[in-house]
């Protein structure tokens, strides 16, 4: 087991921006590829991006590229979702996760919300 827990969701304005973080308890992640994904209303989770357990490279879902911007502190053993310039498009739960043999561990999701 991996207990995520997400936070730093909410409600913003399209144009505006919001930064999630990740953070892991009793265990360390500095070793492990970290991904965010998201699921809106009535649809599959999808992927957002990913990082390496370094920080570089990272990985973007076409649609939020250059837009939103993974990072991580390993001595955190945190993982951060910047996202900037929001779109109503973007609302959604958003997730994070490790990369153990698959995207076996998950949070339990922050909702973020863009309004029009």
């Amino acid at each position: 087991q991996v207990p995520l827990v997400e936070s730093g969701g909410g409600l913003v304005q399209a144009g505006g921006s919001l930064r999630l973080s990740c953070v892991a308890s009793g265990r360390t992640l500095s070793d492990y590829i970290m991904g965010w994904f998201r699921q809106a209303p009535g649809k599959e989770r999808e992927f957002v991006g990913n990082i390496s357990p370094s920080g570089s490279p990272t990985n973007y879902a076409d649609s939020v590229k250059g837009r939103f911007t993974i990072s991580r502190d390993n001595a955190k053993n945190t993982v951060y979702l910047q996202m900037n310039s929001l779109k109503p498009e973007d609302t959604a739960v958003y997730y994070c996760a490790v990369y153990m043999m698959g995207w076996n561990f998950w949070g339990q999701g922050t909702q973020v919300t863009v309004s029009s």
